[in-house]
């Protein structure tokens, strides 16, 4: 059966499960991978919980922790329906970008964590040395990651444009 954009639903329908399965694989909770491969494969970006609740054929509290999920680590944003109080989910292009940008903020506070831990364990103990070793690790990819998030607005530009 087609779409309205002439697509095989059944295709889709496999894509959006094939997805999910690999986002599992790389330690996504299984319904949130989901309801994530849904949005994204939808045209509008949009759905509300029925309609994704429909789609993927679960019950509105697995699309509700789902979301919950999603929205914590800045995959999907809650809106209102205009004129209701019905929410919708949406998913942007920029997803990744948010997600590894606020990602950032969580290894700044590791990193502050582990710098107590050498100075707590002591920089010239085994613990300290591997404490250390483990917050230059961070300290290195934060650094890495602000010029690749760089390089991304640049190459997207390009790409996309606005």
């Amino acid at each position: 059966m087609a779409d309205a954009m002439g697509r095989d639903q059944e295709a889709v329908a496999k894509f959006v499960e094939s997805f999910a399965a690999q986002l599992v694989e790389a330690g996504m909770q299984r319904m949130s991978a989901r309801v994530f491969a849904a949005l994204l494969s939808s045209d509008e970006g949009v759905m509300t919980s029925s309609e994704l609740g429909e789609q993927l054929k679960i019950s509105p509290a697995a699309v509700s922790g789902a979301v919950r999920y999603l929205s914590q680590v800045h995959m999907v944003s809650r809106e209102r329906e205009p004129g209701s109080r019905r929410e919708r989910y949406r998913v942007r292009g920029d997803q990744w970008y948010e997600a590894l940008t606020n990602r950032e903020a969580i290894i700044r506070r590791w990193e502050g964590a582990l710098r107590e831990g050498v100075s707590s364990l002591g920089a010239d103990t085994p613990a300290g040395r591997r404490m250390a070793e483990t917050l230059a690790f961070f300290e290195f990819i934060e650094g890495e990651v602000a010029e690749m998030m760089e390089r991304w607005r640049t190459h997207r530009q390009k790409l996309f444009g606005d």
